[in-house]
């Protein structure tokens, strides 16, 4: 007969599990490797990590609270609750995850022909470039319009005109 299923008996190897999987992610997020899912999978595994970190914390509520009493650990909560605060101040300083969206929605409503530009090539090899993949477009439509139209992500689209895959 099997052992039940505990709290205790799957809070701390989730919690080990996905903290690697943070940890491995964000090393590579931070010397700029983000190839495939990098970022998708630093993302939305963090939840789960919430899920771990939060069920460990059930788990060992009392060694919790014992270190939350001591001037340490009050401290160390203070420091990186200071930290997390701060961080969402961008003191005057322009960052590459500030423009990532702002930038990625000006070039999606972009038309193909301001694309070619960009992207150093010519409106005719950008809309090859599509139909290879079976879009067919004109220089004056936006990858905005060719995604409704085509019934694609717009990431996808505009990956096939800036990644030249």
């Amino acid at each position: 007969m099997s052992k039940p299923i505990t709290l205790r008996s799957w809070a701390t190897p989730l919690t080990i599990g996905s903290f690697l999987l943070m940890a491995g992610t964000g090393i590579m997020m931070f010397f700029d490797i983000v190839p495939g899912y990098v970022t998708f999978a630093h993302e939305w595994p963090s939840w789960i990590f919430l899920v771990g970190i939060g069920a460990h914390i059930a788990v060992n509520y009392r060694p919790f609270t014992y270190h939350l009493k001591k001037r340490s650990g009050r401290i160390n909560i203070a420091v990186f609750a200071a930290t997390m605060a701060l961080s969402t101040y961008s003191f005057g300083q322009i960052t590459a995850p500030q423009l990532k969206w702002p930038l990625s929605e000006a070039m999606v409503e972009a038309p193909i022909s301001l694309l070619a530009e960009l992207t150093k090539t010519t409106d005719a090899a950008l809309l090859n470039r599509l139909l290879e993949h079976g879009i067919s477009a004109r220089p004056d439509q936006t990858v905005m319009e060719l995604a409704e139209a085509y019934d694609q992500d717009e990431f996808h689209l505009l990956g096939l005109i800036v990644l030249d895959q």
